[in-house]
């Protein structure tokens, strides 16, 4: 009999997307306000914070536009999953929230990070961004490319 493999679930979500569009400064970490189903959602992976981002409506933090894809308790259709996009409120001191105020009059963006789920909460890290424009984002990937070519050329010596 063949043993089943333990299935592994993700310690934190990435948002990778936010590293490329975004030239990223100070990082914080906050908690989410959460239901139950979304909860297991976030627990089992089923999360993409790409395109997502923060705003701050009176005096509070919210996370827009985070799929949280839920599962479905009906009978008859095992698996079923529905897509929730709706605002999310996040959890945060108030020296916190009035420093992400002032950075925001200045221009910048407050983007979502990463999704850590490893510990007893579930938080989020959020950082403080100015939009890269296409030469910048240009400059990244050309960046990049030599980095991985200076690798391979170190390891075939």
């Amino acid at each position: 009999m063949a043993k089943k493999k333990p299935v592994t679930k993700p310690g934190a979500i990435v948002n990778r997307r936010a590293r490329f569009d975004y030239e990223l400064g100070d990082e914080i970490i906050v908690g989410l306000s959460l239901t139950g189903p979304e909860v297991r959602a976030a627990r089992d992976g089923h999360i993409q914070l790409k395109g997502s981002f923060v705003t701050v409506r009176n005096d509070e933090l919210w996370l827009n536009n985070a799929s949280f894809s839920l599962k479905l308790n009906q009978k008859g259709l095992p698996g079923a999953r529905t897509i929730d996009t709706e605002p999310r409120k996040l959890l945060a001191h108030r020296k916190q929230i009035d420093m992400l105020q002032i950075r925001k009059k200045e221009g910048m963006t407050i983007v979502p990070t990463k999704l850590l789920t490893a510990g007893r909460y579930i938080k989020l890290v959020i950082a403080v961004g100015k939009g890269k424009k296409n030469y910048d984002k240009r400059e990244t990937l050309k960046r990049r490319d030599q980095q991985r070519d200076a690798t391979r050329a170190i390891k075939q010596v």
